[in-house]
């Protein structure tokens, strides 16, 4: 089966295409469909002119299937050029989504790391006993509310349900207990608190969820 004829704007496409450049084709498209339309309106012309001079022409009949040709051409230039412009377009949009993608979690794994020195300075908070000066119970608060401020200025938010209702997606059940006091599935005990970096879930919180006695 014989091979479609090239248009101008096919070569011309075909080549931006190769060298990866889709706004560049989308232009030089524009400009080829331009000079087709400049041909288009001359042939057009010179078709009129012949038919008032010569009626029946064979000349105008052949400038009458150019004219139909080449407005064909055209009408398949504009096609190319929307498709060109909606590809360089996607192509554009999910460069910026993946480039924000990037920015968002790029700490990703820094805050991984550094979650265990947070609940090394809440654990000794904790186990502080009334032996510990106020100086050295203030020192420690101190550092670590500043641990998490700093997790908080980069996105990073706690996640600590103590009387909600468990959520696979974001809890770890370690334990589950039987307490008529509250509802089944309920958190009743938070072991270690989850992380989540820009609505990303870094680390699950680790729960204890009730259970229906009996």
């Amino acid at each position: 089966m014989a091979k479609d004829p090239q248009t101008p704007l096919d070569d011309e496409l075909a080549r931006q295409e190769q060298e990866g450049e889709p706004e560049q084709a989308v232009d030089a498209a524009e400009a080829v469909e331009g000079e087709l339309e400049d041909i288009v309106d001359k042939a057009e012309d010179e078709a009129q002119a012949e038919a008032v001079e010569g009626g029946d022409n064979p000349e105008a009949e052949v400038l009458a299937a150019r004219v139909e040709e080449l407005e064909q051409s055209v009408t398949e230039a504009k096609d190319q050029a929307l498709r060109a412009a909606a590809e360089a377009q996607n192509v554009r949009r999910r460069a910026e989504a993946e480039a924000e993608k990037a920015r968002k979690f790029a700490l990703e794994k820094f805050i991984k790391d550094l979650l265990p020195v947070v609940d090394s300075l809440e654990k000794a908070l904790e186990a502080m006993g009334e032996d510990a000066s106020e100086v050295h119970r203030e020192g420690v608060s101190m550092t670590l509310k500043m641990q998490l401020d700093v997790l908080a200025k980069f996105g990073v938010e706690i996640v600590e349900p103590q009387g909600e209702p468990f959520d696979p997606q974001y809890h770890e059940a370690m334990a589950m207990v039987p307490n008529p006091e509250v509802d089944p599935n309920t958190v009743i005990d938070v072991m270690q608190k989850g992380y989540v970096l820009n609505g990303r879930l870094v680390r699950p919180a680790m729960v204890v969820v009730s259970q229906a006695a009996g």
